[in-house]
């Protein structure tokens, strides 16, 4: 595979498709003025200015042009994801081969960021992951990590009587604590990062927000948290974070810290500030859509004018499974590089056992609908043939067509 001018030698770990290989560099979250870049500026400007440094400079550097291309030991290994968990799987990820793959989340470069020295940042960037095709996945999407570490020092310097206050004990691992921090530092990192992500989610969405915690369970965070927003009605996840695993701070080399990570999707959070119904629409180079979002400064009110919504063409395709290793992503990924993204859903609708074959027959409803004009029959029907004709050469199926 060739990609950003390297080689990757394939292997049988290789499933990354033209189509995926096709979004490699280009960078929305880099393009001025499009809505993944707004709320990119939006929340770097409000860690520029809420947190300075000792010099009086920012105290959060920002990197948001890290390569989508990492190793298997970043994406998983660095971040303590065990061998056999089910999130390395190829079903769910894109490999180049056995060593490289695309990042299926901006947490992989937690460790190497940490490992040059530093203890506030911010990792933006683009992710890859195979996944069901609705109108709020798609297999690649804008990330944001956060971490900050703190020194003893730096953790208790605020607190009454803080002097003799310690990081670490050895103690055990409970529901609220790693077994190597103290319950006092855990309070207060976890205070500092429930405060932080407060105050963001304040400044973006409104200081009337309500905010909640939820609590979650992350490989390379404990205790861990998602925070979900009260919005429009209804309570909506935006984020997850925790209590980094010392393990891997320590792994890192900065032993005398702790800290907290967080992660959260650019996408996300431009769907539910911007109403915008399709996530499909962020790859649109449809001027209606992008001069929406052409504003004097990042902060400006944008009303979003949602593109009308053009008819649905819906055709169902069915096939008998091949007797080995199916993975209903295979379909998805296929379907996405035949038909692009002139699909807008692809449900699983049946699923039927041969009572003396004892063959799996799969029956899948394909919606099309492009975001920005009217689907003819003629062309829907070209591409529901080539899925036909591409699932029987590529995967194996027999066709119930």
């Amino acid at each position: 595979v060739e990609l950003l001018g390297k080689a990757y030698p394939q292997d049988i770990y290789s499933n990354v498709t033209e189509k995926i290989l096709s979004k490699v560099g280009k960078n929305l979250h880099n393009k001025k003025h499009h809505p993944l870049w707004l709320i990119k500026e939006q929340v770097k400007d409000h860690f520029y200015k809420q947190y300075i440094g000792r010099h009086g400079t920012p105290l959060f550097s920002v990197y948001d042009g890290l390569s989508p291309v990492v190793t298997v030991q970043q994406n998983f290994d660095s971040l303590l994801i065990p061998q056999n968990h089910a999130s390395r799987r190829k079903e769910d990820n894109y490999y180049l081969n056995r060593d490289h793959m695309l990042r299926a989340h901006t947490s992989a470069h937690q460790w190497d960021l940490i490992h040059s020295g530093l203890d506030a940042f911010l990792a933006v960037g683009d992710v890859y992951r195979r996944d069901t095709i609705d109108n709020s996945h798609y297999p690649v999407f804008h990330q944001m990590e956060g971490v900050r570490l703190f020194s003893c020092h730096e953790l208790f310097s605020n607190i009454k009587d803080g002097e003799g206050l310690q990081l670490f004990e050895q103690g055990h691992r409970t529901a609220h604590k790693q077994e190597c921090h103290t319950m006092e530092a855990v309070r207060l990192v976890e205070f500092n990062l429930k405060q932080v992500l407060t105050k963001l989610m304040a400044h973006i969405f409104g200081d009337e927000l309500q905010v909640r915690w939820v609590d979650c369970y992350f490989p390379f965070t404990h205790p861990s948290f998602e925070m979900e927003i009260h919005f429009q009605g209804e309570w909506m996840e935006v984020l997850g974070c925790g209590v980094m695993e010392q393990q891997l701070v320590n792994s890192a080399g900065a032993q005398d810290k702790i800290g907290w990570a967080f992660g959260l999707g650019l996408e996300r959070l431009a769907m539910i500030l911007y109403d915008i119904p399709d996530i499909r629409l962020f790859w649109s180079e449809d001027e209606r859509f992008l001069k929406q979002f052409i504003v004097p400064h990042i902060w400006q009110k944008i009303k979003f004018q949602p593109l009308s919504r053009y008819p649905p063409l819906i055709n169902d395709i069915s096939f008998w499974l091949p007797s080995e290793t199916y993975s209903k992503n295979d379909f998805y990924d296929l379907a996405r590089t035949v038909g692009g993204d002139l699909i807008e859903k692809v449900v699983l609708v049946d699923e039927f056992t041969h009572p003396e074959t004892k063959k799996v027959s799969h029956c899948y409803r394909i919606i099309y609908r492009h975001p920005e004009r009217t689907l003819t029959q003629d062309e829907v029907h070209r591409i529901h043939q080539a899925i036909e004709e591409s699932a029987v050469r590529e995967l194996g199926v027999e066709g119930r067509f």
